[in-house]
């Protein structure tokens, strides 16, 4: 009898172990379908700033229909040069994208900017990843030199901050909050 109570009591245990490690699995595909496109993603997390941190923004590309101010806004991906002009982000990564979302400080892009894109292949994140780092690490910058970059991935979104360290690390830190699964691919200054 005590066996056989033994071998039930091992059972279950090994059925809630399973049930555990499914759920696990299933956290990450949760999270990416919780994303409805990259203006969600960069609300969500500007929504998780409080008023004091909260800077003078605006988002979107210069059209008049995406053009946001105080919050993010979207970014058509029709011309990958005007992107990579307005977000830092190379036209060929563009080129990779079906999706993107901006946010800049209203007073001079080099203090903030941020902008967020779905890949259309997830398996190129990385490589996008590394070719947005060796863009904005070789970049010439006018009107004022941002201190820090971030690149960090979430299902299959791409994000890229770059500006004055304390706001980037803020935007980095509010990303992970809202989005746990949130990969950091790079956290560096930009020298």
């Amino acid at each position: 009898m005590k066996k056989l109570i033994a071998f039930l009591l091992a059972g279950v245990m090994l059925l809630s172990l399973a049930a555990c490690a499914a759920k696990t699995d299933d956290q990450p595909a949760a999270e990416e379908d919780t994303i409805a496109d990259a203006l969600t993603l960069l609300n969500t997390v500007w929504a998780g700033y409080t008023e004091d941190e909260k800077f003078p923004a605006a988002g979107g590309d210069y059209s008049e229909e995406n053009m946001t101010d105080g919050a993010p806004g979207r970014v058509s991906l029709e011309d990958p040069s005007n992107v990579e002009y307005l977000l830092s982000i190379p036209a060929a990564v563009v080129e990779k994208a079906d999706d993107a979302a901006s946010l800049t400080h209203m007073l001079n892009s080099n203090t903030f900017t941020c902008g967020a894109i779905r890949l259309k292949d997830a398996g190129e994140m990385e490589a996008a990843a590394k070719d947005i780092k060796d863009y904005i690490m070789a970049k010439q910058w006018m009107c004022g030199f941002p201190d820090k970059l971030v690149v960090a991935s979430t299902g299959s979104y791409l994000i890229e901050v770059y500006g004055a360290e304390d706001l980037v690390n803020t935007f980095r830190d509010k990303l992970q909050s809202a989005y746990p699964q949130t990969t950091i691919l790079s956290d560096d200054p930009i020298a």
